[in-house]
């Protein structure tokens, strides 16, 4: 299975894009063992249009543009369903053992996702009723990727 990420908005050098690189390389790395054979990362600059609706249509454009055909794909949004890491790591297990050959995370920009990409989506997730910066949640999606990894091939990461 092939996992991709796809976000509006570039990770600048700082402390958010080296964890998101820690937590990425940690992921591919263990991920290899359990079926997942590339996790990619495929961002974008935010539209700078002067209207939110113009802002969401253009990264809308972009982000289904970017997502692999067939995906089972999961948008960020914080008015989506929120999952307990245990219930992250099902969902992945699922997909891997029903054989699912792409799933694709979603995060959107600063206006969140255009109504096309939520209508398409599988799953609405959310990290909780807060909103997040693109910058955090990304960093948010790895560690959870990674944890879920760790929890599907028995590594010790995961204590809860």
């Amino acid at each position: 299975m092939r996992l991709s990420i796809i976000a509006a908005g570039r990770l600048k050098p700082g402390p958010e894009r080296t964890l998101a690189e820690d937590y990425l390389k940690r992921a591919q790395g263990l991920g290899r063992g359990c079926g997942i054979s590339r996790i990619a990362v495929t961002e974008f600059n935010e539209s700078q249009a002067s209207s939110a609706a113009q802002r969401l249509t253009e990264e809308g454009r972009l982000i289904a543009a970017a997502r692999p055909a067939k995906a089972f794909a999961v948008a960020l949004d914080e008015r989506g369903k929120a999952l307990t890491s245990a219930d992250f790591a099902g969902l992945l297990r699922r997909h891997l053992d029903g054989g699912t050959g792409d799933v694709a995370f979603l995060i959107g920009g600063p206006d969140g996702h255009a109504p096309a990409i939520r209508e398409d989506a599988q799953l609405i997730m959310s990290f909780g009723p807060m909103t997040w910066p693109h910058r955090l949640v990304r960093v948010m999606l790895l560690e959870q990727i990674y944890r879920s990894i760790t929890m599907v091939s028995g590594h010790p990461y995961h204590r809860g």
